[in-house]
């Protein structure tokens, strides 16, 4: 699992996560963050590709709910 967390970079370039693969990849990051054994050092790396994969996840969900507004002709929505 470590080394598929570590890849995200190097999957990014060749096609973006989908929201179900960028969840995977994070619940993967979790697990290797509660690793009390783990230098801190490398525990800051995952916690720097977890917040980079946030992001993404967030854009993602940001840009569907802009289609779903779209769909439904909606000016302003309030969230969901």
């Amino acid at each position: 699992m470590e080394e598929q967390a570590m890849s995200t970079d190097s999957k990014n370039q060749e096609a973006p996560l989908t929201i179900e693969e960028t969840f995977e990849e994070l619940e993967g990051i979790l697990e290797m963050l509660e690793d009390d054994e783990r230098p801190l050092e490398e525990s800051f790396r995952y916690f720097e590709q977890g917040m980079k994969l946030v992001k993404q996840c967030t854009a993602q969900i940001d840009k569907v709910e802009k289609q779903i507004t779209l769909l439904n002709g909606e000016e302003d929505y309030g969230g969901f």
